[in-house]
């Protein structure tokens, strides 16, 4: 009987062990396509003037490294025809702009040149209402043993916003994103809200509120969707390319991915008790 435990203990750490074992997939690599990071963001009590736009390309599923995109021309446009150029920081992808002048509810095209392809799209810097009170909650969570933090704001009346928030957390990497519209909360009190079990006394927490256009709010449902921010489930549609509102001009057919966003933003500091 001994033998026939040891030998059913030795087949099973064995079956343990197979099972730890890093299989690496032959995936197909498609031809990279350029990746747009516009976001053009105005923080409340700032002249918005030094803004930064990243170019960069897909890359296989296995590499380690992001691939940037240097030489390419890039602006942003105004509905007056004032043209703001964005620099490269030489060798980096990064173009920086630092004339920018960002007006509420006024229309932006960006325009990339790059590689003989040019990409345009054009979006509205939509407005936010200013963070009033962050308060805590230790009690938070379903189970009711989470730390849960709310960000209150006044919601503008006879408006119809839409809203992205962030939740920057100094003891995790991952940044908590949600997006929101005012349609059961329009010109009332309301708040942003964020669930973290594993918070001590003395984390910090920066909490960013973001206008945002509707086009953008249907964008951000489905990525926050595919990320499995919202659930997902065994039955859920598998992962797809999700287009933005960046088009090629010279081939359409060949898509840039990203999206040029413009926000008016409110930004609040807070540290657990």
């Amino acid at each position: 009987m001994k033998n026939v435990f040891y030998i059913s203990a030795v087949i099973f750490s064995l079956f343990l062990t197979s099972c730890e074992e890093v299989v690496n997939v032959d995936l197909d690599t498609a031809s990279p396509k350029l990746v747009v990071d516009a976001s053009i963001n105005w923080e409340q009590g700032t002249d918005g003037a030094q803004q930064k736009i990243k170019l960069t390309t897909t890359t296989s599923y296995y590499s380690s490294t992001v691939p940037t995109v240097s030489g390419a021309t890039v602006s942003v446009k105004n509905s007056s025809n004032t043209v703001f150029n964005f620099i490269e920081v030489p060798n980096t992808g990064e173009y920086v702009c630092t004339n920018f002048v960002p007006q509420l509810d006024e229309v932006y095209t960006l325009t990339v040149i790059s590689k003989g392809q040019t990409y345009t799209a054009t979006e509205t810097l939509k407005s936010v209402a200013p963070i009033s009170e962050i308060v805590q909650n230790n009690e938070g969570g379903i189970t009711g043993d989470q730390v849960e933090i709310k960000t209150f704001f006044n919601d503008p009346d006879l408006e119809e916003n839409y809203y992205m928030f962030k939740y920057k957390y100094s003891n995790k990497t991952k940044l908590d994103y949600q997006v929101s519209d005012d349609r059961f909360f329009q010109g009332n009190l309301f708040f942003s809200l964020s669930n973290n079990e594993d918070l001590s006394a003395g984390d910090q927490i920066t909490v960013t509120h973001y206008g945002v256009s509707k086009t953008y709010y249907n964008y951000m449902n489905i990525l926050l969707s595919i990320a499995g921010n919202n659930g997902g489930g065994p039955f859920q549609s598998p992962p797809a390319t999700v287009r933005g509102n960046i088009i090629n001009t010279t081939n359409f057919d060949d898509y840039a991915l990203g999206y040029f966003r413009l926000s008016e933003t409110s930004s609040g500091n807070f540290i657990i008790q």
